[in-house]
Protein backbone atom coordinates (compact mmCIF):
# COMPACT_ATOMS: atom_id res chain seq x y z
CA UNK A 1 0.00 0.00 0.00
CA UNK A 2 0.90 3.45 -0.70
CA UNK A 3 2.97 4.40 2.28
CA UNK A 4 1.87 8.40 2.36
CA UNK A 5 -1.49 7.93 2.74
CA UNK A 6 -2.91 9.42 5.66
CA UNK A 7 -6.28 9.14 7.66
CA UNK A 8 -8.23 11.20 9.92
CA UNK A 9 -10.02 9.61 12.52
CA UNK A 10 -12.12 11.27 15.39
CA UNK A 11 -12.84 9.86 18.95
CA UNK A 12 -9.96 7.75 18.45
CA UNK A 13 -8.49 7.84 22.21
CA UNK A 14 -10.57 3.97 22.95
CA UNK A 15 -12.78 1.59 21.94
CA UNK A 16 -14.21 1.51 18.45
CA UNK A 17 -11.28 4.66 17.80
CA UNK A 18 -8.66 3.38 18.68
CA UNK A 19 -8.91 0.27 17.21
CA UNK A 20 -9.79 2.17 13.90
CA UNK A 21 -6.97 4.44 14.55
CA UNK A 22 -4.10 1.08 15.46
CA UNK A 23 -5.32 -0.69 12.26
CA UNK A 24 -4.86 2.24 9.66
CA UNK A 25 -1.70 2.54 10.97
CA UNK A 26 -0.56 -1.40 10.97
CA UNK A 27 -1.56 -1.04 7.38
CA UNK A 28 0.63 2.33 6.33
CA UNK A 29 -1.80 5.28 6.62
CA UNK A 30 -0.06 7.97 8.98
CA UNK A 31 -3.33 8.71 10.96
CA UNK A 32 -4.21 11.62 12.84
CA UNK A 33 -7.08 11.28 15.58
CA UNK A 34 -8.63 13.50 17.63
CA UNK A 35 -10.39 12.58 21.16
CA UNK A 36 -12.36 15.14 23.78
CA UNK A 37 -10.98 14.56 27.30
CA UNK A 38 -8.78 11.80 27.56
CA UNK A 39 -5.18 13.19 27.29
CA UNK A 40 -3.70 10.26 28.97
CA UNK A 41 -5.61 7.57 26.70
CA UNK A 42 -4.78 9.46 23.48
CA UNK A 43 -1.21 9.71 24.43
CA UNK A 44 -1.57 5.62 25.18
CA UNK A 45 -2.72 5.55 21.57
CA UNK A 46 0.66 6.99 20.44
CA UNK A 47 2.97 5.07 22.16
CA UNK A 48 1.44 2.08 21.19
CA UNK A 49 0.90 2.51 17.30
CA UNK A 50 4.91 3.97 17.66
CA UNK A 51 5.27 0.76 18.88
CA UNK A 52 4.17 -1.14 16.46
CA UNK A 53 6.12 0.37 14.13
CA UNK A 54 3.40 3.26 12.89
CA UNK A 55 2.68 6.71 13.03
CA UNK A 56 -0.36 8.59 14.96
CA UNK A 57 -0.59 12.40 16.12
CA UNK A 58 -3.03 12.92 19.01
CA UNK A 59 -5.15 16.07 18.58
CA UNK A 60 -7.56 17.08 21.01
CA UNK A 61 -11.57 18.82 19.20
CA UNK A 62 -14.62 19.49 19.91
CA UNK A 63 -15.68 18.48 16.48
CA UNK A 64 -19.57 19.54 17.35
CA UNK A 65 -17.47 23.29 16.21
CA UNK A 66 -17.14 23.88 12.65
CA UNK A 67 -14.30 25.96 13.28
CA UNK A 68 -12.95 22.99 14.95
CA UNK A 69 -13.61 20.62 12.30
CA UNK A 70 -11.87 22.94 10.12
CA UNK A 71 -8.67 23.29 12.32
CA UNK A 72 -8.62 19.50 12.69
CA UNK A 73 -8.33 18.82 9.03
CA UNK A 74 -5.77 21.69 8.23
CA UNK A 75 -3.61 20.20 11.16
CA UNK A 76 -3.75 16.71 9.00
CA UNK A 77 -2.46 18.73 5.94
CA UNK A 78 0.14 20.73 8.19
CA UNK A 79 1.33 17.09 9.71
CA UNK A 80 1.15 15.26 6.34
CA UNK A 81 0.02 17.45 3.35
CA UNK A 82 -2.66 15.10 2.70
CA UNK A 83 -6.17 13.78 3.19
CA UNK A 84 -6.87 10.42 2.10
CA UNK A 85 -9.14 9.19 4.58
CA UNK A 86 -11.69 10.73 7.20
CA UNK A 87 -13.31 8.39 9.48
CA UNK A 88 -16.04 9.83 11.71
CA UNK A 89 -16.36 7.63 14.89
CA UNK A 90 -16.75 10.56 17.61
CA UNK A 91 -20.15 10.09 19.25
CA UNK A 92 -22.13 10.05 22.13
CA UNK A 93 -25.07 8.90 24.12
CA UNK A 94 -28.22 8.89 26.18
CA UNK A 95 -29.81 5.62 27.09
CA UNK A 96 -32.72 4.08 28.61
CA UNK A 97 -34.10 8.58 28.83
CA UNK A 98 -38.09 8.62 27.45
CA UNK A 99 -38.62 11.29 24.60
CA UNK A 100 -40.98 12.58 27.27
CA UNK A 101 -37.90 13.06 29.76
CA UNK A 102 -34.96 14.30 27.52
CA UNK A 103 -33.73 17.88 27.61
CA UNK A 104 -33.69 20.47 24.43
CA UNK A 105 -29.81 20.59 26.46
CA UNK A 106 -29.45 16.67 26.34
CA UNK A 107 -31.26 16.56 22.83
CA UNK A 108 -28.69 19.47 21.54
CA UNK A 109 -25.76 17.62 22.98
CA UNK A 110 -25.90 14.36 21.28
CA UNK A 111 -26.61 15.58 17.94
CA UNK A 112 -24.24 18.22 17.61
CA UNK A 113 -21.64 15.67 18.02
CA UNK A 114 -23.12 12.45 16.51
CA UNK A 115 -24.89 14.49 13.58
CA UNK A 116 -23.32 17.64 13.39
CA UNK A 117 -19.99 16.70 13.90
CA UNK A 118 -20.05 14.12 10.90
CA UNK A 119 -21.14 17.02 8.88
CA UNK A 120 -18.75 19.71 9.90
CA UNK A 121 -15.78 16.96 9.32
CA UNK A 122 -16.95 16.35 5.68
CA UNK A 123 -17.26 20.17 4.99
CA UNK A 124 -14.11 20.78 6.51
CA UNK A 125 -12.35 18.16 4.32
CA UNK A 126 -14.22 18.13 0.90
CA UNK A 127 -12.58 21.03 -0.52
CA UNK A 128 -9.33 18.77 -0.80
CA UNK A 129 -10.52 15.58 -1.76
CA UNK A 130 -12.66 17.80 -4.18
CA UNK A 131 -9.28 19.19 -5.64
CA UNK A 132 -7.62 16.18 -5.51
CA UNK A 133 -10.62 14.18 -7.60
CA UNK A 134 -9.82 10.99 -4.77
CA UNK A 135 -10.67 10.09 -1.12
CA UNK A 136 -12.87 8.24 1.39
CA UNK A 137 -15.16 9.15 4.08
CA UNK A 138 -16.54 6.19 6.61
CA UNK A 139 -19.08 6.86 9.00
CA UNK A 140 -20.02 5.40 12.13
CA UNK A 141 -23.80 4.75 12.57
CA UNK A 142 -25.76 1.95 14.63
CA UNK A 143 -27.77 -0.92 13.98
CA UNK A 144 -30.09 0.91 16.27
CA UNK A 145 -31.34 2.43 12.97
CA UNK A 146 -33.10 -0.63 12.26
CA UNK A 147 -34.32 -1.18 15.88
CA UNK A 148 -36.02 1.81 16.61
CA UNK A 149 -35.73 0.88 20.22
CA UNK A 150 -37.75 2.78 22.83
CA UNK A 151 -35.91 5.05 25.49
CA UNK A 152 -33.13 5.76 22.93
CA UNK A 153 -34.80 8.40 20.42
CA UNK A 154 -31.99 11.52 20.13
CA UNK A 155 -29.23 8.30 20.04
CA UNK A 156 -31.61 7.02 17.24
CA UNK A 157 -32.40 10.24 15.39
CA UNK A 158 -28.71 11.24 15.38
CA UNK A 159 -27.48 8.21 13.68
CA UNK A 160 -30.79 7.91 11.05
CA UNK A 161 -28.94 11.29 9.75
CA UNK A 162 -25.65 9.80 9.86
CA UNK A 163 -27.20 7.44 7.37
CA UNK A 164 -28.91 9.69 5.07
CA UNK A 165 -25.93 12.07 5.44
CA UNK A 166 -23.83 9.09 3.90
CA UNK A 167 -26.58 8.44 0.87
CA UNK A 168 -26.69 11.77 -0.23
CA UNK A 169 -22.98 12.69 0.02
CA UNK A 170 -22.16 9.78 -1.88
CA UNK A 171 -24.73 10.56 -4.26
CA UNK A 172 -22.74 14.06 -4.57
CA UNK A 173 -19.31 13.33 -4.65
CA UNK A 174 -19.08 10.22 -6.76
CA UNK A 175 -17.90 12.00 -9.58
CA UNK A 176 -15.03 13.44 -7.98
CA UNK A 177 -13.62 10.24 -7.12
CA UNK A 178 -14.76 10.16 -3.30
CA UNK A 179 -16.60 7.55 -2.18
CA UNK A 180 -18.80 7.70 1.18
CA UNK A 181 -19.78 4.65 3.65
CA UNK A 182 -21.09 3.89 6.72
CA UNK A 183 -20.70 1.35 9.22
CA UNK A 184 -23.59 -0.05 11.47
CA UNK A 185 -22.34 -1.82 15.02
CA UNK A 186 -24.22 -3.90 16.66
CA UNK A 187 -23.23 -4.39 20.49
CA UNK A 188 -19.74 -3.77 21.12
CA UNK A 189 -17.27 -4.30 23.85
CA UNK A 190 -17.02 -0.41 24.78
CA UNK A 191 -17.29 1.86 27.51
CA UNK A 192 -20.34 3.33 25.86
CA UNK A 193 -22.00 -0.29 25.90
CA UNK A 194 -21.12 -1.18 29.64
CA UNK A 195 -22.64 2.21 30.36
CA UNK A 196 -25.58 1.42 28.85
CA UNK A 197 -26.06 -2.13 29.99
CA UNK A 198 -25.49 -0.67 33.62
CA UNK A 199 -28.35 1.24 33.18
CA UNK A 200 -30.64 -0.79 31.88
CA UNK A 201 -30.25 -3.32 34.53
CA UNK A 202 -28.83 -7.34 34.48
CA UNK A 203 -32.17 -8.99 33.52
CA UNK A 204 -32.35 -6.19 30.14
CA UNK A 205 -28.53 -6.75 29.44
CA UNK A 206 -28.96 -10.48 29.61
CA UNK A 207 -31.86 -10.59 26.85
CA UNK A 208 -30.29 -8.09 24.41
CA UNK A 209 -26.83 -10.11 24.01
CA UNK A 210 -29.04 -13.26 23.83
CA UNK A 211 -30.74 -11.75 21.01
CA UNK A 212 -27.90 -11.70 18.95
CA UNK A 213 -27.90 -14.42 16.79
CA UNK A 214 -24.24 -15.04 16.88
CA UNK A 215 -24.94 -14.92 20.54
CA UNK A 216 -22.18 -12.44 21.72
CA UNK A 217 -20.66 -8.75 21.98
CA UNK A 218 -19.01 -7.64 19.11
CA UNK A 219 -15.10 -6.34 19.70
CA UNK A 220 -13.63 -3.20 18.69
CA UNK A 221 -11.11 -4.65 16.03
CA UNK A 222 -14.27 -6.16 14.10
CA UNK A 223 -15.32 -2.93 13.60
CA UNK A 224 -12.32 -1.46 12.31
CA UNK A 225 -11.92 -4.45 9.92
CA UNK A 226 -14.87 -3.38 8.20
CA UNK A 227 -13.89 0.14 7.63
CA UNK A 228 -10.20 -0.65 6.86
CA UNK A 229 -11.92 -3.05 4.05
CA UNK A 230 -14.11 -0.16 2.80
CA UNK A 231 -11.37 2.51 2.97
CA UNK A 232 -9.36 -0.25 0.70
CA UNK A 233 -8.94 -0.30 -2.83
CA UNK A 234 -10.65 -4.02 -2.57
CA UNK A 235 -13.69 -1.89 -1.86
CA UNK A 236 -13.06 0.30 -4.99
CA UNK A 237 -16.91 0.30 -6.31
CA UNK A 238 -18.66 0.69 -2.87
CA UNK A 239 -20.39 4.13 -2.19
CA UNK A 240 -23.20 4.58 -0.62
CA UNK A 241 -23.29 1.38 1.58
CA UNK A 242 -24.58 1.11 5.15
CA UNK A 243 -22.60 -1.92 6.11
CA UNK A 244 -24.21 -3.77 9.16
CA UNK A 245 -21.46 -5.46 11.54
CA UNK A 246 -23.85 -6.44 14.54
CA UNK A 247 -23.48 -10.55 14.55
CA UNK A 248 -26.83 -11.06 12.88
CA UNK A 249 -29.45 -8.50 14.47
CA UNK A 250 -31.55 -6.39 12.76
CA UNK A 251 -29.83 -4.51 9.69
CA UNK A 252 -28.44 -7.50 8.46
Amino acid sequence: MDKARVAVVTGGSRGIGRAIVEMLASRGYRVLFTYANRQSDAAAVESAVAAAGGEAKKLRADVSDAKSAKAVVQSALDAFGRVDVLVNNAGTHLPDVSVADTSPEEWDRVLRVNLYGTFHMVQAVLPHMQARKSGNIVNLSSNITSRFAARNCVYTVSKVGVEALTRILSKEEGRNGIRVNAVAPGPIRTDMLEETMVKIGPERADAFIKSVPLGRKGEPGEIAEAVAFLVSDAASYMTGQIVFVNGGGPGS
